[in-house]
């Protein structure tokens, strides 16, 4: 087979196994497993064939004309080239991870077939955005992972939080949509075609007129979908779905999506100074802001929600400064320990019964009752904390080297304010990132008080994952002197200046906060919980389901049940509270937004209830009431009506007689 027929079958497989299973999942429920493990299985080796053959070099393009449009034409093409190729392993990688893990996980779930279906259609939309060579085309994908993640965020659809989860998350990845859509069409009619490498073409002659505007509007709809300030209050919440689709969501899915198409279409960043220093905003604030939330969060997966915002303002700042590669390194990093990190908390709320960091800090030994997720995610702790060896260390550190490089003016067409607050911002949330991390460890491995429940063996599919998944956690770092020859970009390999810097902050931000927990833990006594109450032995995702509908901290009043041994409370003060809110985003958008449009609605209610219906109503009663009279005169009565007559006739005679004697 030719690359770009194996090319086609990567997503194509995915999306078969979808429609398959939807049709036949309840009839053939024995079929349902395979059809969600052995295509995404499938897929992925395809994937590494089409990467193996890519090999780094000239991209690959292939185009067939879907419909002639009479002006710009939309094509089914394929552009694969080295980061391309790569995104599309990960992607794959994850997906099969997730695909084995719920098998265990969601084992006895009654909603599986559907869940594993759509899934695969997840999968499918993300790779057919990875591969595609135009906007239209992408843009199909971009809109399914949307629709996807509305139904698989409110799975738990039991729960009015997951319920409002999803709602919420559909509505505010589409209203980042509605600009991102203008903007295309905006690039399209620019550049004369939806072929990225014709637009690339044309931004490099000069031809878009308006590139600070288009960049912008697509920045809305990246913001939107790959969770960055202001639009990224949608991503925690969405926590209340299935842990394996929060780490499909966060790790190479979704949330990536964003990130893969600022860097495919860096150059018309590039082309507006203005739009690079809004990108450099935008991720400044998403990573500190996202990095005290994470901070101050109970709920173990809220923590690692705001970490992936944080970490997706890394990626966004790398391309702030124009170093794509060190954006999409970041990306593979950051899938591989990310979902490593939500699976392993997958195992770790099994196995404690609940969410919440409180609870888990009152629990001893936690991690003698899972000791695969323990290590493995002690591992992707070290990584996100950028700690060497681990793999995070040399992405972040291509991050901040690349905001050092334009920082001090040796990038060409890159504003050195940019490269200044990336850069900043950068060492100031791997200090903060390190310090999170640092207490989910401690409060969840560390805990002290009752027994921990005991729930058996976790299965092995669940814990066989998180090995797999733990490799390139630790090993991936020594890819980054063979990356640039994909990339086609500047080394990858840590400065001395950031590496010193970075390592610095994050081991002063792991030091201080483990002091802060030595200093606090000897109030957990003082506070005791209670008895633990152990949830039978059973399906995992029921659990968490359960876990989340009675999770009071995380989702219902955040001031509640205190952690006294919480390192986070003493580190932030009375920034606490709010950091715990997420700075109150959310209350800001409903008093700016959400209350007007309410109170409009309710003006237009009013209007067409009280005002356009009482013409409507008032229309249909005037005739009415007339009807009703004349039949009330029509009594049958022959005196009656010659009474009238004759009474008629002396009215009209006398009107008469003084219209004729007014005329006189």
């Amino acid at each position: 087979m030719t690359t770009t027929t194996l090319a086609v079958l990567v997503p194509l497989l995915p999306f078969l196994a979808a429609a398959v299973g939807l049709l036949i999942g309840r009839t053939a429920p024995g079929f349902v497993r395979p059809l969600a493990v052995l295509p995404t299985l499938l897929s992925l080796v395809l994937a590494v064939l089409v990467a193996a053959r890519q090999g780094g070099g000239r991209a690959i393009d292939a185009a067939t004309e879907l419909t002639p449009t009479g002006s710009v034409p939309i094509e089914l093409a394929l552009h694969l080239d080295g980061f391309a190729v790569l995104v599309a392993v990960l992607v794959g990688v994850v997906a099969s991870c997730v695909q084995i893990y719920s098998t265990a996980y969601l084992r006895d779930d009654p909603r599986y077939a559907s869940y594993a279906a759509l899934v695969s259609l997840f999968t499918s939309a993300m790779l057919l955005v990875v591969y595609s060579g135009d906007l239209i085309v992408l843009l199909v994908g971009w809109e399914v992972m949307g629709i996807c993640s509305y139904f698989l965020v409110g799975h738990y659809w039991e729960t009015p939080e997951a319920r409002a989860a999803s709602l919420k998350a559909f509505l505010v990845t589409k209203l980042g949509d509605v600009p991102f859509l203008i903007g295309l069409f905006a690039l399209a009619v620019d550049a004369g075609s939806f072929r990225i490498t014709r637009v690339l073409g044309a931004v490099a002659a000069g031809a878009i007129d308006h590139p600070t505007l288009i960049a912008l509007l697509l920045l809305a709809g990246v913001a939107g979908k790959s969770a960055q300030f202001p639009l990224h209050t949608w991503l925690p919440d969405a926590m209340a779905g299935p842990t394996p689709v929060s780490a499909l969501i966060h790790a190479a899915t979704m949330v990536a999506a964003g990130v893969y198409f600022v860097a495919r279409l860096l150059p018309v960043f590039v082309a507006s100074a203005a739009a690079l220093v809004v990108l450099a905003v935008m991720a400044a604030i998403t990573m500190a802001g996202s990095a005290l939330a994470a901070l101050a969060q109970d709920d173990i997966k809220r923590v690692l929600a705001y970490s992936t915002i944080g970490q997706l303002g890394y990626m966004t700042g790398a391309l702030a400064v124009g170093d794509r590669g060190a954006a999409v390194f970041h990306l593979l990093s950051h899938g591989a320990f990310k979902a490593l990190l939500f699976l392993a908390a997958g195992v770790i709320i099994h196995a404690a019964g609940t969410n919440s960091l409180a609870t888990m800090s009152r629990m001893k030994d936690l991690r003698a009752r899972v000791p695969d997720a323990y290590w493995t995610m002690t591992v992707a702790l070290l990584a996100l904390a950028a700690i060497p060896p681990f793999s995070g260390f040399f992405s972040k550190e291509a991050v901040l080297g690349a905001a050092e490089h334009a920082a001090t003016g040796h990038a060409a067409d890159i504003p050195g304010a940019a490269g200044w607050i990336v850069l900043v911002s950068g060492l100031v949330a791997a200090l903060l990132t390190a310090a999170y991390a640092t207490r989910l460890w401690l409060l969840t491995f560390r805990g002290q008080g009752a027994e921990a429940p005991d729930h058996g063996k976790q299965p092995v599919a669940m814990n066989a994952v998180l090995w797999v998944l733990a490799v390139p956690s630790l090993a991936f770092g020594l890819t980054v002197g063979v990356l640039p020859d994909w990339f086609h970009g500047r080394a990858l390999t840590p400065t001395l200046t950031t590496s010193v810097l970075g390592t610095g902050v994050a081991l002063v931000g792991g030091l201080v906060t483990y002091g802060a927990w030595r200093q606090t833990t000897a109030l957990t006594a003082r506070y005791p919980l209670g008895a633990l109450a152990a949830h039978p032995e059973g399906d995992a995702g029921l659990v968490e389901a359960e876990a989340i509908a009675t999770h009071t901290p995380a989702y219902g009043d955040i001031a509640s049940a205190p952690d006294p041994a919480d390192p986070g409370r003493l580190l932030l003060g009375p920034l606490h509270r709010h950091a715990a809110a997420g700075f109150h985003l959310d209350a800001i958008y409903g008093a700016l937004f959400v209350r007007p449009v309410q109170a409009a609605a309710e003006l237009v209610r009013f209007l067409d209830r009280e005002v356009v219906d009482t013409y409507v109503r008032g229309a249909g009663a005037l005739p009415r009431w007339l009807g009703t009279a004349v039949r009330r005169a029509q009594t049958g009565n022959v005196q009656t009506y010659l009474t009238a007559l004759l009474a008629g006739s002396v009215v009209l005679a006398v009107a008469a007689v003084l219209v004729a004697t007014a005329g006189a």
